[in-house]
């Protein structure tokens, strides 16, 4: 029997270190997801900064567009102006002109006054008598005296005349001047203007390439963390599928280590059985009954199982009547009385309260380590045993009992 608990023992422990999950995966996995968390926000950072660089672009091109359209007025303002300062330049240049030859017709004229008043002076009074008194008669005298009043009205009228021409001509190249000296002016504030638009606009210029830079960059940490984020989800993806594949392959290995050490344990109950059998039955021996011993409803629950004896053993089986294994046994016994018990061997090890052997009562659940039966009094147990003897009666003490669990 010490043989048998050993090996009993040595199957439990290999039952919990089944029971270790590997970690190594699920954080892998964990930390996959914290980056793709990461690059997801840096993401939404960089498509914002493409968004701001391009709104940003979009409004230094219309400044652009519209620089260039002022520009263009400028540059057409100065070459209006350039042909209104030649146009002017032409215009002093014929008013010089005249100018010029009022002046010499003044002077010339000037100069025949000053002759004639020369010629007047120098002859004194005898020329006028010697124009009276060589007149022929007193009109060629009143004609000739008429002559010289008009002579000398003509000379000063011509020669107010040549000044006011002198004058008007003058007035006329002032006014030239001060319209081409303020053409220039405005000329010199539009070439002004040109050159402070034009630095504008290379300014403009810059700036849009700085933003046409930034939006490329942008853009780039975008495709970045996008390609991150796709290799990143991939992987997960992929991971989980190894993990999925590990967790089936553990859980496949996992029945078949159940399905072989349920064999193993149904042929170490089935030796345990024999050898408590043959020690504590003559050759030939004859089917327990369950006793009286007891009573109550614990009693009623030993006696309904006992009905049950030379069904079948099914693993995995809950059914009276068509087979069940130890604790499905157990549990539909139970349940026929209004009780849920849990449905494995070990979380049955737990239900109710514990008591020791030598306070066991039919209808308690006595627990072996991975086995479970009934007690039904007189030192015997009622359980599913195994595929070989199915429900039967055996010893209670025909293994090493780990907990007594009353239930009722």
């Amino acid at each position: 029997m010490k043989k048998y608990k050993r090996r009993l023992y040595v199957i439990l422990s290999f039952i919990l270190c089944l029971s270790v999950v590997d970690p190594i995966s699920a954080a892998t996995i964990s930390e996959l997801r914290d980056n793709v968390k990461k690059n997801q926000s840096q993401l939404k950072n960089a498509q914002r900064k493409a968004d701001e660089a391009q709104e940003a672009q979009e409004g230094v091109e219309e400044e652009i567009e519209e620089i260039d359209a002022e520009l263009v007025n400028l540059i057409t303002d100065i070459n209006l102006c350039e042909e209104a300062i030649n146009d002017k330049e032409e215009e002093i240049y014929r008013t010089q002109l005249d100018y010029d030859a009022a002046v010499a017709e003044k002077d010339e004229q000037y100069e025949s006054m000053k002759i004639r008043i020369q010629f007047m002076y120098e002859k004194g009074d005898s020329s006028y008598l010697h124009m009276f008194f060589g007149a022929g008669s007193m009109g060629d005298m009143v004609n000739k005296a008429k002559y010289v009043e008009e002579l000398y009205d003509y000379d000063r009228k011509l020669l107010a005349e040549y000044e006011n021409t002198v004058k008007r001509v003058q007035e006329l190249w002032d006014t030239l001047e001060e319209d081409k000296s303020e053409l220039e002016t405005s000329r010199a504030e539009l070439q002004e203007g040109q050159a402070y638009m034009e630095e504008l606009l290379a300014r403009k210029k810059e700036e849009y390439e700085n933003y046409s830079v930034m939006l490329t960059k942008a853009k780039q940490e975008a495709a970045t963390y996008t390609a991150r984020i796709k290799q990143e989800t991939a992987q997960i993806r992929k991971l989980e599928e190894e993990e999925r594949k590990r967790r089936e392959e553990e859980e496949r290995k996992r029945k078949e280590e159940e399905e072989k050490r349920r064999k193993e344990q149904e042929a170490l109950l089935a030796q345990g059985e024999e050898d408590a059998d043959s020690k504590e039955k003559p050759k030939k021996q004859e089917t327990p009954k369950p006793t009286s011993s007891g009573g109550g409803k614990g009693q009623d629950i030993a006696n309904y199982a006992c009905k049950f004896i030379g069904n079948p053993y099914v693993a995995g089986g809950t059914s009276l009547t068509n087979g069940a294994d130890c604790s499905g046994f157990v549990m539909s016994v139970y349940k026929n009385f209004g009780i849920n018990l849990p449905r494995s061997s070990y979380s049955q090890s737990t239900a109710g309260k514990g008591v020791s052997y030598s306070d066991a009562r039919p209808g308690d659940v006595i627990y072996y380590g991975g086995h479970v039966g009934i007690y039904i009094g007189n030192g015997q147990i009622v359980h599913a045993s195994t595929e070989r003897t199915g429900i039967k009666i055996t010893s209670a003490t025909y293994r090493n009992i780990i907990t007594v669990r009353r239930i009722v």
